[in-house]
């Protein structure tokens, strides 16, 4: 691979450290790398291993600075044409993100710390199509502050060269140059800006009372920044109160190994505390954002929570700092030797270079061009569970059989479907942003759902419509993926659909009854092929999350329970009435608890309150945020089902939960039918006495209807795998044309 790291710069810091193993490694591995940054004093050592070097001020927030940055950038990425583009700091996170729209590269972030989050600060924040974090803390930050989905992020670690940091080298040359002689030396590596120089403040701050306890120790600072000034004012002024040089700073140096291994022992954090590590030293993990103390086998979980940054620990004192090092200096050179061995081990088991590699290289292929390119229509983004799940299920079920698909998604909601999904996604109604979609793409994929129906609206069908034809005139071939088939009562839309359906490549059908809506409209081509809806490919949440979510809505523990879900729809009040005594019938005749479950909040909520409020008996709410796996994970534990909703329907079908349906579409019916599973009626016509009957016969026989249902299940279940197939040979066949 070509890979292009954009970083602020090279300077003496761990964030900077981390990136100049990291190249070397993927260059030591065949993979050509390319580095823009302000550059700094690690220039040098990348370029000695074959990495070349693009400078870009990338560290600075001026507008006019800025400005330069991004033309440098676009150049570089023009000229080199990467196969992908990872970002590290914001800055250059930033303006990747913005020519990553325009120039269309794969593109992933690094997060090596957490950052001052406000209004306009998160708007500059750009973490690419997936994120590496350096610990899990920083994973939890980015969910929280940056809504990032957990699916796109990967933990990985600060790789340390354990051959470069070793208890083999040497630090005499150190010690000669410092004069250092076989005094007691007490190591400390940071970038000295303000806040990461906390910690040399407070070594200096403590040096008399060091020096008072432990004869001729040295403390040697290395490191560069906008306090270092500062800092060499103060250890002057400490030195000479001293009458000797008991503190040394040593300014930023790339000798680093040879820095640490001079060190009897380590105060640091982060990187620089794993290469002290590595090079066998005895380590008191402490910096600004916390203190831990030194490192001990108990400390290591904790430890590596926080990448060693010691983040869920409270700041040291400078009184507690001086009792931490006086009791580490007092202990035998073995102990301190045995210490730093154990360290090291740490940091070989967990914290090689190759495995840093490994993770960015995972990630990049995560991102990476792929052969094939599919446009996916449908009604995504609304928030709806239903087709929400379609779009998640098309997702795995695409990946799973090829990883060379690559998919733009048609969204009302382009950022929560890229953050829900980790898809591409563009908004659905700007029309040169669809055409520029479409003509790159080989294949438009309309699907799944009840996309070509006219009972919500003509314009709704029009539109999937006219992307399809949109498709067509650019030559691109379309698929109807597992579609459910109207209602279409316009004779108008009714000859578009036959036409649309007609000019398809290929076309698959979740069901029977859309077959059947189709040879009505005079649709004649002999390759409909009946599959099954991309749901029942859709794994659903872990049992415990299911069990989280019922206590959350306060569902008695262990006690069975029937979900309903119902929407609103036209002239459904008496509707409401009626299935509330449903509802009563089955938890005092079979003491089922009612749950009942939204599958879209904004317009499920008005009719599932009307109906909770005409029951005499109780029921239960699932009024929290869930994904559709959540929503199946829940339904999996459910005795019965009534639902309304179709997805809630297929959901319960595909977890093998016996239901009934409450019939408000034709779709609906055509699925009981599908599915062998009774009807409780139809909402406009609905009649309590007769939906009781059928309830008493479904439980009569539920060991039977749960037998069909489980059968029915795992037959769709293989049927779905079709979509898939046909899709990869349409892709085949449109790339070999």
């Amino acid at each position: 691979m070509k890979i292009l790291m954009a970083t602020m710069a090279l300077d003496i810091g761990g964030a900077e450290t981390h990136i100049v193993e990291l190249t070397k490694e993927l260059r030591r591995e065949g993979h050509e790398v390319i580095v823009v940054s302000n550059g700094g004093v690690y220039v040098p050592e990348i370029e000695k291993a074959g990495i070349r070097h693009y400078e870009a001020p990338l560290h600075r927030r001026a507008a006019g600075e800025m400005m330069r940055a991004r033309k440098i950038l676009k150049d570089v990425i023009s000229r080199e044409k990467p196969d992908v583009v990872h970002a590290h700091a914001r800055i250059p996170a930033m303006l990747c993100g913005q020519l990553a729209r325009s120039m269309h590269f794969p593109f992933v972030t690094s997060c090596h710390g957490v950052y001052q989050v406000s209004g306009a600060l998160r708007l500059l924040s750009d973490w690419g199509e997936r994120t590496l974090a350096v610990s899990e803390d920083i994973r939890d930050y980015l969910m929280k502050e940056y809504r990032i989905p957990s699916g796109h992020i990967t933990i990985t670690i600060n790789g340390i060269d354990t051959e470069k940091f070793s208890p083999a080298v040497s630090g005499q040359a150190i010690r000669r140059e410092f004069g250092l002689g076989e005094a007691p030396v007490i190591g400390h590596v940071s970038r000295l800006d303000e806040e990461p120089a906390i910690i040399a403040h407070e070594l200096m701050e403590i040096a008399p009372e060091l020096d008072e306890k432990i004869p001729g120790v040295r403390i040697l600072i290395t490191g560069g920044g906008t306090d270092f000034a500062r800092l060499r004012e103060k250890a002057a002024e400490v030195n000479q109160a001293l009458g000797r040089e008991c503190l040394i700073l040593t300014g930023p140096r790339t000798d680093i190994p040879d820095i640490i291994a001079s060190s009897d022992l380590f105060v640091g954090v982060s990187r620089a505390a794993l290469e002290a590590m590595a090079a066998g030293k005895a380590v008191i993990l402490s910096g600004a954002q916390g203190h831990t103390g030194l490192f001990t086998p108990e400390k290591l979980e904790k430890a590596m929570d926080t990448n060693f940054c010691c983040r869920t620990d409270p700041a040291a004192s400078p009184a507690e700092m001086r009792e931490e090092i006086l009791s580490a200096m007092a202990l035998t050179p073995q102990r301190r030797r045995e210490l730093g061995a154990w360290g090291r081990e740490v940091v070989q088991k967990y914290y090689s270079v190759e495995r840093m590699a490994r993770d960015c290289l995972g990630v990049y292929d995560q991102v990476r061009r792929r052969k094939y390119h599919v446009v996916m229509s449908g009604y995504y983004g609304f928030g709806n569970a239903g087709d929400d799940a379609i779009l998640d299920s098309i997702r795995q079920s695409i990946g799973a059989v090829s990883d060379e698909v690559d998919i733009t998604v048609l969204s009302n909601d382009p950022d929560l479907t890229r953050r829900q999904y980790g898809l591409k996604a563009i908004p659905r109604f700007q029309g040169w942003k669809v055409f520029s979609a479409l003509r790159r793409c080989d294949v438009l994929l309309s699907g799944g759902g009840s996309l070509l129906q006219d009972t919500t609206s003509t314009r709704s069908i029009l539109y999937y419509l006219s992307v399809m034809h949109t498709a067509r005139l650019l030559g691109k071939p379309v698929m109807l993926y597992a579609n459910g088939i109207g209602p279409v009562r316009k004779k108008g839309n009714r000859c578009r659909t036959k036409n649309a359906v007609e000019k398809a490549a290929v076309v698959t059908l979740r069901d029977h009854g859309s077959e059947t809506e189709l040879r009505e409209m005079g649709v004649r081509r002999a390759d409909l092929h009946v599959t099954a809806d991309p749901v029942f490919r859709l794994p659903p949440a872990p049992p415990e999350r299911a069990e989280e979510l019922l206590c959350a809505c306060g569902l008695p523990a262990g006690g069975e329970f029937v979900v309903v879900s119902v929407r609103s729809w036209p002239n459904t009040e008496e509707f409401s009435r009626r299935l509330a005594v449903l509802c009563d019938h089955l938890r005092r005749r079979y003491g089922l608890e009612v749950l009942f479950m939204m599958m879209q909040p904004s317009r499920d909520r008005e009719a599932t309150e009307r109906v909770r409020a005409a029951m005499e008996e109780p029921s239960f709410l699932l009024d929290c945020p869930c994904t559709p796996r959540d929503l199946m994970g829940v339904l999996g534990k459910a005795k019965l089902c009534l639902a309304m909703r179709l997805h809630t329907l297929i959901f319960a079908a595909r977890m093998a939960v016996p239901t009934m349906g409450l019939v408000y579409d034709p779709k609906v019916e055509h699925y009981l039918q599908e599915l062998d599973q009774p009807s409780a009626g139809h909402v406009e016509r609905f009649d309590a006495a007769a939906a009781i009957a059928a309830a008493d016969a479904l439980m009569a026989d539920y060991d039977g209807v749960l037998a069909r249902m489980r059968k029915k299940s795992g037959e769709l279940a293989a049927a779905a795998g079709e979509n898939e197939r046909l899709l990869l040979e349409l892709l085949e066949q449109q790339v070999k044309s």
